[in-house]
């Protein structure tokens, strides 16, 4: 495997990615590499789709359990653990396999991050108030003034994306959307093989609503509720996480299962939408239909398709 070019396997939630990378990483000999911005904390497992313990133990994987909740997960932290992580799987002549939908960490690996616009603690508290006493929604819309990319881009009521997208028009002048188009500050380390995986929306859906209940089945709720019992509750809600804000509210009394798995369903929806608009704009790969094959097919699939593109294993 030395010498092969790293490989990317991208696309939205529940088409199959996490799955597929261990079917690839065992016929490759590949190492993986997590690239989703929840898989990497520690004490979230059922609801993050995370490969199980066995198959991390099973061969080299990386990032996975990289952070503990609370702290911050960013594009730049990310550009540099993996870029590390990479080039440890390189010098063992291995391959290293990305797997994940967090489309932002991958630019920040391959192509280096444009200049961070500053931070003001003042502005931000100021405007945190008005989230909360405004909402979310009044927020995106005076955003959608200002910054229509940004904020086509971000759910209503993504609280954290909105408040800094507001900070930094405020504070500099200039849209966030006009600070991400800048020339990034490091060029790329190397080519890579992006392969993305596709699904038909109406198969998509439907695998969305069989992972939400079996999450729901096999210890979401219970996973949630120790890490409420651990004094965790704080930073996971910061966190924002699909399936465990719908838990902590079903643990609460204020959502019955059948509300909360129909939350979750709307919005693992809507993420997939974000994803699948992010990589059709943001990265020229190889495009691979999973519609209608199991995990078995989807793999010699997968594998022919990189061979066709000129991947060799070293």
């Amino acid at each position: 495997m030395k010498g092969a070019q790293p490989i990317a396997l991208v696309g939205a939630t529940a088409t199959g990615k996490s799955v597929l990378g261990e079917g690839l990483a065992r016929a490759l000999g590949a190492e993986v590499v997590c690239c989703d911005s929840r898989q990497v904390f520690a004490e979230l497992e059922i609801g993050t789709g995370k490969p199980a313990p066995a198959e991390r133990a099973a061969r080299p994987h990386h990032l996975f359990d990289a952070l503990r909740l609370g702290a911050h997960a960013s594009a730049g932290w990310f550009a540099r653990a993996a870029g590390e992580a990479c080039d440890g799987v390189r010098q063992r002549g291995s391959v290293p396999l990305l797997v994940g939908g967090t489309g932002l960490y991958l630019r920040a690996l391959r192509e280096g991050l444009a200049p961070t616009p500053p931070h003001d603690p003042d502005l931000r508290r100021r405007l945190r108030a008005e989230l909360d006493a405004l909402g979310p929604e009044a927020l995106h819309a005076r955003l959608a003034a200002v910054d229509p990319a940004t904020a086509g881009r971000l759910a209503p009521r993504d609280r954290q994306r909105i408040g800094r997208a507001l900070e930094v028009h405020e504070l500099t002048g200039k849209p966030l959307s006009w600070w991400h188009a800048r020339t990034p500050a490091a060029p790329a380390r190397e080519s890579w093989t992006v392969l993305e995986i596709l699904l038909d929306p109406r198969e998509l859906r439907a695998r969305i609503a069989r992972r939400t209940a079996w999450m729901f089945a096999h210890g979401l709720i219970e996973e949630t509720r120790a890490l409420l019992e651990a004094g965790a509750g704080e930073p996971l809600r910061a966190l924002r996480a699909i399936g465990y804000d719908e838990a902590i509210e079903l643990i609460a009394g204020r959502l019955d299962l059948a509300a909360a798995e129909a939350r979750v369903n709307l919005r693992t929806a809507q993420l997939a939408k974000r994803q699948r608009t992010w990589f059709r704009h943001q990265e020229q790969g190889l495009h691979l239909d999973a519609t209608g094959l199991d995990p078995e097919m989807l793999e010699r699939a997968a594998i022919e398709r990189l061979r066709g593109a000129g991947f060799a294993a070293g």
